[in-house]
């Protein structure tokens, strides 16, 4: 069945406080999940922020429309009950709750259109397919991330091979390998057609050291030239290794390097592209914007 959307969500969350009892958010959450046949994947799956799970901020928003609309009210933090309003929409017995069905609520529309939500494309795809906020703007993140990726790789594949030499030291520094960036530099030389070979620190005592191999290639990496990175490794006693490269690994490849005794992590163009962007590596943020919500500490400690 997957995850449902919030729209779906909202009139189960209404029948399971029609008992005109106070349930806290957790309850509804594991109640409705239940409901829905959710497995445990299911549950556990994020936003793509990796801050919350997609069912849980689902539900969220289910609640936060119907308490907008008058049906719900939070009893304190954390815990909702039915109002008589929401009462009497049970007793209508609606197919389903969804914007246009509260839309007939003025608490609601002043909510609307203070929030300016809806904008052309998305009445066009129909109210069913409309996201949460979190999942609108996540989705717009992502595709902008993507697009950036691309460019990036692009420009990678036109820039002479002692710039990537440098992006792959500049890299794997920042994610906090090789020592210094003078350490890796050192460690890391030219061994090669349009590729690096070296050993670099694992951390900055040098209690351990990891193999890199990073080539600009065209076509896709098979199996051979893992093995032959394993062999590499083995010359080199070494036990770890990560392979770069600005195409992609076949499934052999995968294959290949998860059953081996040594480890060896397979980055390609599209994973180094992300992980230069969240480094900050030849690219430059242009705009930030914060999320934030209320503190409800804040309203409730003693003055």
């Amino acid at each position: 069945m997957g995850i449902p959307v919030f729209q779906t969500i909202t009139l189960p969350l209404l029948k399971y406080l029609g008992d005109q009892q106070e349930h806290s958010s957790r309850e509804a959450i594991d109640f409705l999940a239940n409901q829905f046949n959710l497995t445990p994947e299911e549950r556990r799956e994020l936003l793509p922020s990796g801050q919350q799970a997609i069912f849980n901020n689902r539900v969220g928003w289910a609640r936060t429309y119907m308490k907008k609309a008058g049906l719900l009210d939070s009893t304190k933090r954390g815990f909702l009950r039915i109002t008589s309003r929401g009462l009497d929409v049970l007793n209508l017995k609606p197919q389903k709750i969804d914007v246009n069905f509260l839309e007939q609520y003025e608490e609601f529309r002043e909510f609307r259109t203070i929030r300016r939500e809806k904008p052309a494309e998305q009445e066009e795809a129909g109210e069913e397919q409309i996201g949460t906020p979190e999942e609108i703007l996540a989705n717009v993140y992502q595709n902008l991330k993507n697009n950036l990726a691309k460019d990036l790789l692009q420009q990678i594949k036109n820039s002479p091979p002692s710039l990537f030499e440098d992006i792959v030291i500049e890299l794997v520094v920042k994610m906090g390998y090789g020592g210094s960036r003078e350490d890796a530099g050192k460690a890391i030389g030219k061994s090669g057609d349009e590729g690096i070979d070296g050993i670099i620190k694992e951390d900055r005592l040098g209690l351990d050291v990891i193999y890199v191999q990073a080539k600009r290639w065209e076509g896709t990496v098979g199996r051979p030239e893992i093995q032959r990175f394993a062999g590499a490794l083995e010359g080199q006693r070494a036990r770890k290794g990560i392979f770069i490269t600005t195409s992609d690994f076949s499934r052999e490849a995968h294959d290949y390097a998860s059953r081996i005794d040594k480890k060896i992590i397979l980055i390609d163009g599209n994973q180094l592209t992300q992980f230069m962007i969240d480094y900050n590596i030849g690219v430059s943020p242009q705009f930030i914007y914060e999320i934030k919500k209320i503190d409800s500490d804040y309203f409730t400690e003693s003055m």
